[in-house]
């Protein structure tokens, strides 16, 4: 009956093995060398992301600074905090950082600048010049 496994299978169960340290470094190498590559595109997009965070707020805020223009006659000098309780229906993301300032003369106008901690854009908006300047 043994003679008969060792032919089906082509080899006994004294000579089987696993992996040798050579295959096993192998492929741990490679998995090194593809995150290698990957890594750095993937914190590119996430980088991406974090101002992307920031310039949304931006513009979120700037709507919220009409609408409490609309309902006041102003606008509202305020940062941060400030902005998130004052401006309607604004919520400010966690790690963003916003300011808004407000020229209420005869023209009025606002300038907002909003950067993400841990992105790596200030992004502006201009009310005198029709929104976003970068």
């Amino acid at each position: 009956m043994r003679d008969n496994l060792r032919s089906c299978h082509g080899r006994s169960r004294h000579t089987e093995r696993g992996f040798t340290l050579l295959e096993l470094i192998l492929v741990v190498a490679i998995i090194g060398i593809l995150s290698a590559i990957t890594l750095p595109r993937v914190m590119g997009y996430r980088q991406s992301a974090y101002d992307a965070l920031a310039k949304s707020d931006l513009r979120n805020a700037a709507n919220a600074e009409e609408a409490y223009f609309v309902s006041t006659g102003d606008y509202l000098d305020c940062s941060d905090t400030t902005c998130a309780n004052q401006l309607p229906d604004f919520r400010l993301s966690n790690s963003v950082s916003i300011t808004m300032e407000a020229s209420n003369g005869a023209q009025p106008t606002f300038l907002g600048t909003a950067s993400n901690v841990k992105g790596q854009k200030t992004f502006r908006y201009d009310s005198a010049n029709g929104g976003m300047t970068n």
